[in-house]
Order: structure tokens, then sequence, then C-alpha cells
């Protein structure tokens, strides 16, 4: 993928075929503008669908070291029910 074109919004709209077919045959992205501030991300869709898998890829990653960090705390500070019954009856006895 190219480094991203920078463009105001109102020039695109006089080019717009131009800017699809450069994200598409180019694989070049152009962020549009309005009023100086970052709008949108034209960009071809074999080149959205590959971000989409990266950031779900890394969601996923994220999701499971947090679900494997919780099951290694749950595991190191935890009794059976059997244990905590008897931790129970010594504390009353």
């Amino acid at each position: 993928m190219s480094k991203p074109i920078v463009e105001a919004m109102a020039d695109v709209r006089s080019h717009l075929a131009d800017v699809i077919d450069r994200a598409r045959r180019e694989e070049t992205p152009t962020i549009t503008t309005r009023r100086g501030k970052q709008e949108t991300v034209v960009l071809d869709v074999e080149g959205y669908q590959r971000s989409r898998r990266i950031v779900e890829d890394a969601e996923e990653a994220w999701l499971n070291r947090l679900a494997d960090e919780a099951e290694a705390e749950g595991a190191q500070g935890s009794v059976s029910l059997e244990e905590m019954t008897a931790l129970l009856r010594t504390d009353q006895g």
C-alpha cells in the first residue's frame, strides 16, 4: 500500500472516479479533509478487508490474553469447596 494522498473534499468531488481508480489500481488511499480536518479515507476493498482482518486478529489475541491472565489469576488464588468448608469449620471451632 502506498503512502496516502491528502485532499480536500471539494477537490475530491471534482475527480472522484480518479480517486477510486487510484485506490483500486495503485493501492493508494486518499484521506479527505473538510475545513482542514481529516474526515474519511478512500481505499480499495481488498485494503479495507485486510485492515479489518488485522484489527479483528489483534482484538481476538488481546481477548485471549486477557482470558488467559484471568484464568491464571483465578487458579493461583482458588480453593476447592472442600478446602473452604474445612477452613470455615476450623475458624468456627
